[in-house]
């Protein structure tokens, strides 16, 4: 069976896992710890992804934070519903990424990680500061998502953390086959080229600022769509929440599930770091301590990721001789 039948496969099995979830988890407590990690995951699929092309950006959740602040201005300024504002915001996001990618993406390895840097702190001053954005306070009463009417049959309505869930299971979904269509087309194969060798595939007549270029706005309008949602679902935003530390933690989601495994990967990262912490609030004087703990021994003992046990089983399962 071809590698593009079992992502496929792999999918829909994993989809209908996580559309089974809410019939066994009642609490609206942990159905919204679940829609975080969801929303992180996304996230982390972004970081992966540009991570095949050889950028590590610091600038994530600046991004994040234009699609949220784009899709919050776009509802209350314009009057636009949830799912106009949304697909505008991720579209405007990789706008500005491109526009912002063309210089900054010339410069990969050490000074395009400074630069990200560099972005997500203005971001974050931008965000704080100009009147348009709301100040430190940021921008409050964002309207939830808008119910979907089908004529003559049912109406959805986003107000139960359930049908919340759904939603952001519905975006995973999108950004996850997204990805996975570039990662099944010749650009997957450029971006994976680059970032082994960007030299050798350049050699090979790889266009690797162009490429990168498209990993970098590819990557951030996904980043955008999360920060719709995040605005939407939360119903406020503010500048502090999109900065450079919350790019951390979205490396640290991927690289714990494995960057090998970019659509599992991220949501068992992005599951344990969200949950182990809330389970150990009971703790919480030595919480930190164990979650450090924790991610020392994985840094070291699985530096590949969680995942990578799976790669390990089929290698020593294979017969000898």
């Amino acid at each position: 069976m071809t590698s593009p039948y079992k992502r496929i496969i792999g999918l829909t099995v994993l989809t209908f896992i996580l559309a089974m979830v809410p019939l066994i988890v009642k609490s609206p407590y942990y159905m919204h710890l679940l829609i975080m990690v969801g929303m992180n995951a996304m996230l982390a699929m972004t970081f992966i992804l540009m991570l095949r092309a050889g950028l590590i950006s610091l600038g994530i959740a600046a991004f994040w934070g234009i699609g949220a602040y784009v899709s919050a201005l776009l509802a209350l300024r314009l009057d636009l519903s949830f799912w106009m504002a949304m697909p505008l915001s991720a579209i405007i996001t990789g706008a500005v990424a491109l526009c912002i990618g063309c210089v900054l993406v010339k410069n990969p390895g050490f000074g395009f990680i400074i630069e990200t840097v560099v972005l997500g702190e203005i971001a974050v001053l931008a965000f704080a500061h100009l009147p348009l954005f709301g100040g430190y306070k940021g921008i409050v009463s964002i309207p939830p998502v808008d119910p979907i009417h089908i004529p003559f049959l049912f109406s959805i309505e986003f107000v139960s953390k359930t049908a919340s869930y759904y939603l952001i299971l519905f975006l995973f979904l999108l950004v996850a086959i997204g990805y996975s269509a570039f990662y099944s087309a010749w650009t997957g194969r450029a971006w994976l080229a680059i970032g082994l060798n960007p030299r050798l595939a350049e050699s090979k007549g790889v266009n690797i600022y162009r490429y990168r270029l498209l990993a970098f706005v590819v990557g951030s309008a996904g980043a955008g769509l999360a920060g719709s949602f995040y605005a939407h679902y939360y119903g406020a935003i503010a500048p502090t929440t999109f900065n450079v530390f919350k790019t951390i933690y979205i490396h640290i989601f991927a690289i714990l599930g494995g960057v090998g495994f970019p659509v599992l990967g991220p949501i068992i990262g992005a599951f344990i770091m969200i949950l182990v912490p809330e389970v150990l609030r009971v703790a919480k004087e030595i919480e930190p301590i164990i979650t450090g703990l924790l991610l020392i021994l994985l840094v070291l003992f699985l530096p590949q990721g969680l995942l990578s046990l799976l790669s390990r089983r089929k290698k020593n399962a294979r017969p000898v001789g």
